[in-house]
C-alpha cells in the first residue's frame, strides 16, 4: 500500500471515532508490539541448580534454546534455526539433556524431542506419524528412563510406555482399557494410579494398584454432577511412602480442595481447605489436563503451598517453613506469581511475576539469602506503555445470580457511552483469568471497552456454577449471562448501546454465533475464531482420543447426536435467517477439535441467505493461531472490521510478511 493510500485509509477510519474519545487516547501500539513472539520466556533450572536454560528469540524469529551457567553468567544457544522449536520443554532426569514437545502445523499430534546441549543434536524419540505423545512421569531416581502416554496401538487412547532415554526405545508399560484419562506413577516409577471416565454415566473413577503390573480396583467413585471440571489433573502424586494419594476433590465442598487419600481404603485426611470464592488454581493449558498450583515438598511430596483463584489469585502457605519466603516474594514486584521452577536441592527458585498491564518478569530467588534477582522480560518492548488495568468486577444476572467478569477500560477517556467488544472465552468449562491478555490490550488501547464475562458453566468458581450451565445452551442461561453482562454495561452508561460487538474464540465463537442469532438487537457486529456452528457434527468429529470425555458434553449440552430437534434449537447454523450484523470468521485448516467444516457450513449458509460475512483461513494453524505472523494478521482484519462498525481506531492497513492467510 502506498504511503498515500495508507494515510487515506486512517483519516476514513478516524472520521469515524468521536474526536473527544480519541483525543486521548495513548498513541496507537502496533500490532507487532502485542502479538510479537516472546523475546525470551519459560526459563528452567537445572536440576543441581547451576545452569537456567530459556527460551531467546533469533533475529530471524526463532525461538532457540539457551543455556546461562548462572554463576558465570556464560550462555550459549543450544538449538539452531533448522531444528524443531519447543512448545514446551524441560531437563530430563539425568540432568544434561532437555526433553521438549512439538506437533506439526497445530494439529495437537506432539512428538518428544530430546536435546544434547553439548552436542547440539535433537532426536525425535516418537517418530510415529498421526500419533499423540504426552508425558506421564520424570523422576531423578531414574536417570535414563521417564514414562509417556501415546495412542500408538489404539488412536482412542493413551498407553502408558516406558521410554529409555538412552536407546530411544519405547516399551509399553500398561495398556489403557478405554476409559483412563490420566495416569499417575509412584514413587518408584510405577504406574499405580489412574483417574477414569464411565461412558456411561460419565462418572469420574479413581483405581489404584497394590503393585506394579497388579490388577486394578476402584477406589472411588464421584458422580458426574459432582465431580466438577474433568480437565483438573486429579491425583498429584503418592504421598507417605506411597500409602497416600494426594487427590484434587470436588467432594465434600462447593471448591476444589487438596486431600491425601488412602490406598487401602479411600478415606480422606484433608490437607488444605477450600476457598469458597474459587477452585485451586488450574491454570488454563492446552495439554489433556491441567495441573493445579501446588507447591510440593522435593523430598517427601508433601504440600508446601497451594494457590486459589477466585476472580485473583492467591496463594495459602501450608508449611509454616515457607512463610518467609513467600513474605519476601510478595514485596518484589506487584501483580501476583508462580514459582515455576526449582533445583533439587530447592535453594534456588525460577519465580513468574505477571500482571494485567505490563509483560511477565522472571526472577532468581536465592532462598537462603532471601534475594530476587530479575532475570529478564517477557516482552520488553511493552514496558513503559500505556496499558490499560483489568477490573473485577461482578454483574446481577436476570434471575439474581451474581457472574464474575472483568472490565477494561481504555485509558485517557472518561468511560461513559464507550464502543465496547463483549470477548467470549472457549470451553466453554473453561475461564477468564486477571493478568495481560494482548488482544484485550489492543481493544482497549483502540478505544474499546473490554467486558469478559464468566458465564455460568465457567471453570474456576466451583461446581454449582459450572453445573447451572448445564442444559442452558443455546438460548439458555449461559448466553443469557452474556447478554445481561452487555446490558448491565449499557445500563451503567459505560457502552454505547449502538456499538457493541460480541468476539470469541472456540465456544466463544459459538457464543459469537449464537449472540447474533438469539440477541440480534444487541450486536453491531461480531468476530467467530474457530467457532462451531452445528454441535451434533462438532461431537462426532471429536479427535478420537477425546472418546472418554464425548458423554460428558452430551451430558452437559444436552444429546444433540440423538435429538435432532435439540440440535437445531442450540445451534447456530440453523437460524442465520435472524441474524442481521456482519461477521468475521477465522479458522486454522488443521483444527482438530472444531473442524473447519464447522466455519464452512455456517460460511455457506449465511451467504447462500445474501448476509455479510468475511472468511479468513490459515493454512497451517489449528485451534487458534498459535504463530506470530497469522496471529498479527487475523487481529489486523479484526481491528479493520470493529473499526468500520463500531467507530474505534486501527492501524492503516498492511500486508504481514509470512501469513498463510486466505479469504475464501
Amino acid at each position: 500500500m502506498s504511503k498515500a493510500r495508507a494515510l487515506l485509509c486512517l483519516a476514513a477510519v478516524l472520521a469515524l471515532t468521536p474526536v473527544g474519545a480519541s483525543a486521548d487516547l495513548p498513541p496507537l501500539i502496533p500490532h507487532e508490539v502485542l502479538f510479537s513472539a516472546p523475546e525470551r520466556g519459560r526459563p528452567r533450572l537445572s536440576p543441581d541448580g547451576t545452569r537456567l536454560a530459556y527460551l531467546k528469540r533469533s533475529p530471524n524469529g526463532h525461538m532457540l534454546i539457551w543455556v546461562r551457567m548462572l554463576d558465570s553468567g556464560d550462555s550459549t544457544a543450544v538449538t539452531s534455526e533448522d531444528q524443531p522449536e519447543a512448545a514446551g520443554y524441560f531437563w530430563a532426569p539425568d540432568g544434561t539433556t532437555l526433553l521438549f514437545l512439538r506437533d506439526s502445523d497445530g494439529d495437537e499430534n506432539y512428538h518428544l524431542f530430546s536435546l544434547d546441549p553439548a552436542s547440539r543434536s535433537v532426536r525425535d524419540l516418537t517418530p510415529y506419524p498421526g500419533v499423540r505423545s504426552e508425558v506421564i512421569a520424570v523422576d531423578p531416581r531414574h536417570p535414563n528412563e521417564i514414562l509417556i502416554a501415546l495412542n500408538l496401538r489404539d488412536r482412542k487412547v493413551l498407553d502408558v510406555h516406558r521410554l529409555n532415554l538412552t536407546t530411544g526405545k519405547a516399551e509399553l508399560d500398561t495398556e489403557n482399557p478405554g476409559d483412563v484419562t490420566e495416569w499417575t506413577a509412584d514413587g518408584d516409577l510405577q504406574i499405580r494410579g489412574a483417574t477414569a471416565l464411565d461412558a456411561k454415566d460419565a462418572s469420574t473413577i479413581l483405581r489404584v494398584r497394590d503393585k506394579p503390573k497388579g490388577p486394578w480396583r476402584d477406589l472411588v467413585r464421584w458422580p458426574f454432577e459432582q465431580a466438577g471440571n474433568d480437565r483438573y489433573r486429579r491425583i498429584l502424586g503418592f504421598v507417605s511412602n506411597d500409602r497416600e494419594l494426594l487427590v484434587q476433590t470436588p467432594i465434600g465442598a462447593n471448591t476444589t480442595r487438596l486431600v491425601a487419600m488412602d490406598v487401602a481404603s479411600g478415606k480422606e485426611r484433608e490437607v488444605c481447605a477450600a476457598d469458597p470464592r474459587g477452585d485451586i488454581w488450574n491454570p488454563l493449558s492446552a495439554a489433556s489436563s491441567w495441573d493445579p498450583v501446588v507447591l510440593r515438598d522435593r523430598r517427601t511430596g508433601g504440600v508446601q503451598a497451594v494457590a486459589v483463584n477466585g476472580q485473583m489469585p492467591e496463594w495459602k502457605v501450608v508449611d509454616p517453613a515457607l512463610a518467609p519466603d513467600f513474605e519476601r516474594l510478595r514485596a518484589v514486584q506487584r501483580g501476583s506469581f508462580v514459582v515455576e521452577s526449582r533445583d533439587t536441592a530447592d535453594r534456588r527458585w525460577v519465580v513468574d511475576y505477571f500482571t494485567d498491564d505490563g509483560p511477565d518478569a522472571y526472577y532468581l530467588y536465592d532462598r537462603a539469602r532471601r534475594t530476587a534477582r530479575l532475570l529478564f522480560y517477557v516482552k520488553p518492548q511493552l514496558v513503559g506503555l500505556k496499558l490499560a488495568p483489568m477490573k473485577p468486577v461482578t454483574v446481577r444476572a436476570r434471575d439474581g445470580q451474581q457472574v464474575p467478569c472483568y472490565l477494561t477500560l481504555p485509558v485517557g477517556v472518561a468511560p461513559k457511552g464507550l464502543p465496547m467488544v463483549v470477548v467470549v472465552h472457549g470451553g466453554p468449562w473453561y475461564r477468564d483469568e486477571w493478568g495481560f491478555d494482548p488482544g484485550v490490550q489492543l481493544l482497549a488501547n483502540r478505544g474499546y471497552a473490554v467486558l469478559q464475562v464468566n458465564f455460568r458453566a465457567s471453570s474456576g468458581f466451583g461446581q454449582k456454577w459450572m453445573n447451572a450451565g448445564d442444559l442452558q445452551f443455546g438460548r439458555g442461561a449461559v448466553l443469557g449471562d452474556v447478554s445481561d453482562a452487555v446490558r448491565w454495561a449499557t445500563g451503567e452508561g459505560i457502552a454505547d448501546p449502538k456499538r457493541v460487538a460480541i468476539m470469541g474464540g472456540s465456544f466463544g465463537g459459538y457464543a459469537t454465533l449464537c449472540g447474533l442469532a438469539f440477541t440480534p438487537d444487541l450486536y453491531a457486529c461480531g468476530v467467530d475464531i474457530v467457532g462451531p456452528s452445528n454441535l451434533k457434527t462438532l461431537i462426532e468429529s471429536f479427535p478420537p482420543y477425546w472418546a472418554a470425555r464425548r458423554q460428558r458434553w452430551l451430558n452437559r449440552m444436552g444429546n444433540v447426536i440423538a435429538n435432532d430437534s435439540l440440535n437445531r434449537a442450540i445451534s447456530p447454523l440453523f437460524h442465520v435467517d435472524t441474524i442481521r450484523a456482519p461477521l468475521l470468521i477465522g479458522h486454522g485448516a488443521n483444527d482438530p477439535r472444531a473442524k473447519i467444516a464447522e466455519s464452512e457450513q455456517m460460511v455457506k449458509a449465511l451467504r447462500d441467505a445474501g448476509r455479510e460475512v468475511t472468511f479468513v483461513v490459515y493454512s497451517n494453524e489449528g485451534h487458534g493461531f498459535q504463530r506470530e505472523e497469522n496471529a498479527t494478521d487475523f487481529s489486523a482484519r479484526m481491528e479493520q472490521f470493529l473499526a468500520k462498525h463500531l467507530g474505534g481506531r486501527s492501524q492503516p492497513e498492511a500486508k504481514v510478511e509470512g501469513t498463510t492467510a486466505e479469504v475464501r
